[in-house]
């Protein structure tokens, strides 16, 4: 296994991967495929602030993981929201957690304090992980999505990093 920043040659990947969960799934709440170009824009506007990793086996991605800023407001700064998909039918193996530590030691030299993480419901594989590498819940909210014909509920699940050498000030 390899974990490593996203680079141009992963985003094809990176969309079939993400894809699955959108026309199969209510894990995202996107409800149309996303082209390769428009990944790779988004990798790109990520990666210019937070950093956007891959998680490889035998050369393949397997999953992928990023943080984004959380909100908008400049007290919130320190706080970022973070995103893992791993590829269908390598759900349980570990990637998830080996992209979380990383990206999660990441944040943590660029002074994010809290991770949040939006999880749709019910998603038991996703609060699991979640809840392994160090979240808790703390609020849930109900019918805030629709697709597939059915209303959707969400949960914000948050982790504070270790502080040790921050520089908040």
């Amino acid at each position: 296994m390899e974990i490593r920043a996203c680079e141009s040659r992963d985003v094809a990947e990176i969309c079939a991967i993400y894809n699955h969960y959108i026309s199969s799934t209510t894990i995202s709440f996107e409800e149309t495929p996303v082209s390769i170009v428009a990944m790779q824009a988004r990798v790109e506007a990520i990666q210019q602030h937070y950093p956007w990793l891959v998680c490889c086996d035998n050369g393949d991605v397997v999953g992928f993981a990023y943080a984004a800023r959380w909100k908008e407001r400049s007290a919130y700064r320190h706080t970022a929201e973070s995103t893992v998909y791993v590829k269908k039918d390598a759900v349980g193996k570990g990637y998830g957690h080996a992209l979380y530590t990383q990206l999660f030691d990441a944040l943590a030299c660029m002074d994010i304090h809290v991770v949040v993480a939006c999880i749709a419901l019910p998603n038991d594989a996703s609060v699991g992980l979640h809840e392994r590498c160090g979240f808790c819940k703390v609020a849930h909210f109900s019918q805030v999505g629709y697709k597939f014909g059915q209303w959707q509920d969400v949960g914000y699940w948050q982790r504070t990093l270790p502080n040790e050498n921050r520089s908040f000030f």
